[in-house]
């Protein structure tokens, strides 16, 4: 059995901590004894696999770049506290959906570790940084000059230049790109190998958001710059030309394992498959018998063939046909050449079959308003459930489903993530998406609880914040398509949490965000502040936030079961609750119970009782030969 002491995130990070450490775990031959990084040692692992090094390399730089790759790795500064009440309720008991309230980037640090490579798709629309969508940079993480300097690695006079972006709020290219690299740097983490993410920008970031996810996810994991045509007809008072389209980037985790899904194939598509013969194999449109190759490229497909009426025909000079004579004579025996309905045409067709057609048709780079829905649509469709949303330009749940429909199969039980959530279009669009062919695809969405503008009608109907927005109109959104679809009995909830201040943190140390916390000493932990800390626990230690907590009776003491990890925060926990704890696991009847790990709450177990549980714990039978991890958590 192994005792350890831990403190949960309240590791110092720095700019590349976190990248160092996971070159020291897979290359440990490529440093000293006092850890430091041998170059040469590496380029002897690259050369032995025949990698050939570039030359040449460019890269993004801005101001900020070490700064935003330092936030990549600090630890989050808060906790994550369950609305009991919400989640309770009986739609939302057992759901696997979740919505969180909070600043997206802590979120995401506090998912990491419960979701590292689960997510299947992410859509994502952040702010646009277009001068007039409201962005400016906001970051609530303190630190002098000196700290940042040395955290970053960055010289004093550069480490201010970024405080004072920091601190006083900015729109420039460099503050959005930030705002935006740490962010990504942690969803790519989150996304399952063969998942991949859609982001939606404009004219304005495109090119810097390229680059920037290039960096990020790697450039030979591009996929495509999708042009969404996001209006159904012009702007005639355009100063100069109306805007049209957005981009939505399309990056696969892994592009040699992400595969798009084909789409249904159209009526329209179907509709040229005819069967003028009567052939038996039903109907079939013609394809080009030749391709676009000269006599002297392709000699060997350069030949006569012959006509029903027996008259010899030759491609042009510039052109020779698709398939080799052998393979033309096959078809021909097959009945899969067609010189029209006389027999007289001057070049033949090949019968292309409807049921030979792979059963879907391929994504394109274009998607337009018809297929992808438009702005206007974005539009009515959350004004029919919020009629004083603030929102401009919400996006169409249209988009987001044929993101969908090419990334995630209905019924694998696949995450679709959206930690800008906005208006909660990507939950609508899901739940949705699921009720149309029975699915079980789940959704997680983040949104920040920024305040609606005062004198808008959003704030006179009550909603005082864009989550208050969110959630109404995941809600409103699951009630709609329940009623449009009484036979789907799929998951309808949604669950409800949020990033809450961390109440371990003394008040003089909530500057010091680096340093360790402090607890406060023999204060009785409230109701929900007990509940917080067992969230954020059973999280940080890899249990998603719908995995079930069971609470574990010993002897009037509660503790709580969680994969496997028995947690103790309760400060009442006496010798009477250590021998039913020990007598739990010792019954061989009870074969449910064998936590692998016993974390217990530092401050609610006193020196005396945290010697008497680490014994017992050394010296007890084990008869059901658990190995277990004690951890002394703060």
């Amino acid at each position: 059995m192994n005792i350890k002491e831990e403190t949960v995130y309240s590791n110092v990070e720095t700019a590349n901590s976190k990248q160092l450490a996971i070159l020291k775990k897979h290359f440990p031959n490529c440093f000293d004894r006092d850890g430091n990084f041998i170059q040469e040692r590496m380029l002897e692992v690259v050369n032995d696999n025949d990698i050939e090094l570039s030359k040449e390399s460019y890269s993004l730089n801005w101001l900020g770049k070490s700064y935003s790759r330092l936030l990549a790795n600090l630890p989050p500064k808060t906790l994550i506290y369950e609305d009991v009440e919400h989640n309770a309720q009986e739609q939302h008991k057992d759901s696997k959906n979740l919505l969180v309230k909070g600043d997206n980037l802590e979120v995401l640090k506090h998912l990491v570790n419960a979701y590292s490579e689960k997510v299947k798709m992410i859509y994502i629309d952040p702010p646009y940084n277009t001068g007039s969508d409201g962005f400016v940079y906001n970051d609530d993480r303190k630190f002098t000059k000196e700290q940042l300097a040395e955290l970053a690695g960055l010289d004093i006079d550069e480490a201010e230049r970024i405080l004072s972006f920091a601190d006083q709020g900015s729109s420039s290219h460099s503050a959005w790109l930030t705002f935006m690299y740490p962010r990504l740097y942690i969803a790519k983490e989150l996304l399952r190998e063969d998942g991949a993410i859609f982001i939606s920008i404009d004219d304005n970031e495109v090119s810097q958001l390229r680059l920037l996810c290039d960096e990020v996810f790697g450039e030979a994991n591009f996929i495509s710059n999708i042009v969404w045509q996001k209006k159904y007809s012009p702007q005639n008072d355009a100063t100069y030309l109306s805007d049209m389209h957005d981009h939505v980037l399309l990056y696969a985790k892994s592009k040699q394992v992400w595969r798009p899904i084909p789409l249904p194939r159209t009526d329209k598509q179907n509709s040229a498959y005819k069967n003028p013969d009567n052939d038996l194999r039903g109907a079939w449109k013609s394809t080009d018998s030749t391709c676009n190759k000269s006599r002297a490229e392709r000699p060997n497909l350069y030949y006569p063939i012959v006509r029903p009426d027996g008259k010899e025909i030759l491609p042009l000079e510039s052109r020779v046909w698709r398939y080799s004579k052998d393979v033309h004579e096959q078809k021909q025996s097959d009945n899969r050449v067609w010189w029209g309905k006389n027999g007289t045409n001057d070049v033949p067709a090949y019968k292309s079959f409807l049921s030979e057609v792979k059963d879907g048709r391929v994504p394109t780079t274009i998607w337009s308003y018809q297929e992808a829905g438009h702005n206007q649509e974005a539009k009515r469709e959350l004004n029919d459930l919020i009629k004083e949303s603030p929102f401009s330009t919400p996006k169409p749940t249209k988009l987001i489903q044929l993101a969908a429909s090419i990334s995630v199969k209905p019924n694998d039980g696949d995450i679709v993530m959206d930690f800008f959530a906005g208006s909660g279009t990507t939950a609508q669009a899901v739940m949705s998406l699921n009720a149309r062919d029975n699915g079980d695809r789940k959704f997680i969405l983040v949104q920040i609880p920024e305040a609606v503008p005062e004198k808008s009608e959003a704030n006179k109907a009550g909603y005082t914040t864009i989550f208050d927005i969110t959630k109404q109109r995941v809600l409103k959104a699951s009630e709609f398509i329940s009623s449009e679809n009484p036979d789907y009995r799929g998951d309808m909830g949604v669950k409800i949490f949020e990033t809450v201040e961390d109440f371990r943190i003394e008040e003089d140390d909530k500057e010091l965000t680096l340093s360790n916390l402090t607890m406060f000493n023999d204060v009785l932990l409230t109701d929900e502040q007990y509940q917080t800390l067992l969230t954020t626990w059973a999280l940080y230690d890899g249990s998603e936030l719908t995995t079930p907590i069971y609470d574990i009776d010993l002897d009037g003491y509660t503790a709580h079961l969680c994969d496997r990890r028995l947690y103790m925060i309760a400060p009442d926990f006496s010798s009477n609750a250590l021998k039913a704890l020990l007598h739990k696991l010792d019954d061989t009847n009870d074969k449910d119970f064998d936590p692998n790990k016993i974390v217990y709450y530092a401050n609610n177990f006193d020196s005396v009782k945290q010697m008497e549980l680490n014994e017992a714990l050394k010296s007890y039978a084990n008869k059901k030969s658990i190995e277990i991890d004690v951890v002394v958590r703060n």
